[in-house]
């Protein structure tokens, strides 16, 4: 799915998404949609790993990144509701693209709280200060 920001501007790619982000200035929101499943079959064995620890319903989640008005940039691809925050970022390429791309805002819930940890030394090297974190 390609995002529309502005007339004649389309992102294809979350490399794509973190570049406009930087290059704008604009903050980005991040969190894991989740939507409700059927519950797998009884006999497959993989049947556990779509029930979401939060709600303790079988689901599906997707990384999504918005801009601040809440526009979609970027949903990334569906995993068994079990999967945590974080390995879903980490699997999607975000918390490299952050880690080396240009410097970005974004607003995220606590199930993201270690995203600025693993990215804090790129921030540091830019500011010029060192990482108290």
């Amino acid at each position: 799915m390609a995002a529309l920001v502005e007339p004649g501007i389309r992102l294809l790619a979350l490399a794509e998404v973190t570049e406009y982000l930087g290059a704008s200035g604009q903050t980005a929101i991040i969190d894991a949609a989740e939507v409700w499943v059927r519950r797998p079959a009884a006999k497959r064995p993989e049947r556990n790993v779509f029930v979401s620890g939060e709600n303790k319903q079988n689901a599906i989640k997707a990384t999504v990144v918005t801009d601040a008005d809440g526009r979609l940039l970027f949903c990334g691809q569906a995993e068994p509701g079990s999967c945590a925050d974080i390995p879903q970022a980490r699997r999607s390429g975000l918390v490299e693209l952050l880690a080396v791309g240009p410097p970005v805002q974004i607003l995220a819930d606590v199930g993201y709280q270690a995203l600025g940890a693993e990215t804090a030394r790129r921030r540091s090297r830019d500011s010029g200060s060192a990482a108290s974190r």
